[in-house]
């Protein structure tokens, strides 16, 4: 997968997803640090890029529909202290990818919104438009 890594992570988290496969970019590196969240947004969709970030904006779906991007993963934890009190949550995220690899052959977040917490991931589920329910 792709990710994009919000500026509140750090390079051991890039050395993480890279180590296990996946392609990762960071906002730091690409000079987006200190940006409102909307070009950020708009700039992960383009590169199609899943973000994973600690900014519970990105987690309203009204705001930013997760149809619309491939992929978004709010890492929620009281305590913002840095490596030690994140690392569980990415090491959740990627076993949760590796289900997901096994189970269905594919790991994908693209039009998925994603609350990961130690050793918890909760997908957003839309609710269903009309058409749907009338085709149930």
């Amino acid at each position: 997968m792709n990710f994009k890594l919000d500026e509140n992570l750090g390079q051991w988290a890039v050395e993480l997803l890279a180590s296990a496969g996946h392609d990762v970019s960071t906002v730091v590196e690409q000079g987006l640090s200190g940006g409102s969240d909307r070009p950020l947004a708009e700039h992960c969709a383009r590169e199609s890029r899943c973000l994973v970030t600690l900014d519970k904006e990105f987690a309203n779906p009204l705001l930013y529909p997760p149809a619309d991007f491939a992929g978004i993963v709010l890492l929620r934890y009281p305590d913002r202290g840095g490596r030690a009190s994140l690392e569980p949550g990415v090491q959740t995220l990627l076993e949760a990818l590796r289900t997901a690899q096994s189970e269905r052959g594919v790991a994908s977040l693209r039009g998925k919104l994603w609350v990961v917490q130690r050793g918890v991931v909760r997908e957003y589920a839309p609710l269903p438009t009309d058409d749907e329910l009338d085709r149930l």
